[in-house]
């Protein structure tokens, strides 16, 4: 489906509540995309879902497939300090007391209309300065289908007068086929993380654990069970060419669905979506966010990346089918 595209009308797909919907195909495989958040809605390998995302009539919800801009996860109390001055951000998660997951998931992107061909398409989104938030910033999101799945590109362009804060990341939930909730339970699941960060109860990293004898420890290919995970992993275990690689696979190893990061994400927060307000969701998908940084990392500076006038920062993350 193309911009300006649906099954109603031309024009019908921008008053859909996430926008306008496109589809980038190659082979057996095929994505959908939206235009708010510039977000991964589903992704389909020979009619088989890789991802627990949503549908064309429904509103995104969890943060399914959305991108995490200009930080990912949690800031305590919405609030920081920078270069001598305090901001506080509008509290977007009230229940905690907190700003989750940035400022950019629920704008509309824009797409060039060269920006979109047969298996690749390119969003841009000028983040304007705004509550909490002074600087203004260029991003892009380059999504592209091959062979080896699907990679996205994500580039940052600091076009302030100033330096400011900043992270990113990502949030697809990983499925091994639609199901009930619960259905993740029985799948076999490994993260490379050897580091955990404890949160407090509102989501905020208290320290950091070594993964060996806890619940937490999923180094090995093993069935998830009953686990509650809704925490950060660092310390990754990477393969020969940069990448951590997190999977999970049907119980009898028939097929499965593995995301990777490059080095720019030292960070994985895995959820397992115990605590979304849809019951009906709740580990419906396994949550595998790349993130730059740690949660809090406007506070506590753990990973966070300062980016100069003029500067950019590029992370790559991907999904391929097993």
């Amino acid at each position: 489906m193309n911009a300006g595209q649906a099954p109603d009308g031309p024009g019908a797909a921008r008053w859909l509540p996430s926008g306008r919907q496109y589809e980038i195909t190659a082979g057996r495989q095929s994505v959908m995309l939206t235009e708010v958040g510039g977000a991964l809605r589903a992704y389909l390998c020979d009619g088989r879902n890789l991802l627990d995302g949503y549908g064309p009539d429904d509103m995104c919800t969890g943060a399914r497939g959305q991108s995490l801009i200009p930080w990912p996860n949690r800031v305590k109390d919405g609030r920081y300090e920078w270069d001598g001055k305090e901001f506080q951000l509008d509290l977007s998660e009230p229940d905690k007391g907190g700003a989750i997951h940035g400022l950019t998931r629920w704008r509309n992107w824009d797409v060039p209309a060269v920006e979109h061909v047969k298996d690749r398409i390119s969003f841009t989104y000028t983040l304007h300065a705004c509550q909490g938030w002074p600087w203004v910033l260029d991003a892009r999101l380059d999504y592209e289908l091959g062979d080896h799945g699907l990679s996205v590109r994500t580039t940052v362009v600091n076009r302030s007068a100033s330096s400011c804060p900043f992270g990113t990341g990502a949030h697809p939930y990983l499925s091994t086929g639609s199901g009930p909730a619960g259905a993740i339970n029985a799948g076999l699941v490994q993260v490379p993380g050897r580091t955990f960060l404890p949160v407090d109860e509102h989501g905020i990293p208290t320290g950091h654990e070594r993964v060996d004898g806890t619940e937490y420890d999923l180094r090995e290919l093993q069935q998830l069970g009953g686990r509650h995970i809704d925490v950060a992993y660092t310390d990754l275990t990477r393969d020969a060419d940069g990448r951590a690689r997190v999977k999970i696979l049907r119980p009898d190893r028939s097929g499965g669905v593995e995301l990777w990061v490059d080095e720019s994400y030292p960070y994985l927060e895995i959820f397992t979506g115990d605590t979304l307000p849809q019951l009906d969701r709740r580990r419906t998908g396994l949550g595998v966010e790349p993130m730059t940084c740690a949660p809090d990392a406007f506070n506590s500076g753990e990973g966070l990346i300062i980016l100069e006038p003029g500067q950019s920062h590029t992370g790559e993350w991907g999904i391929r089918p097993l």
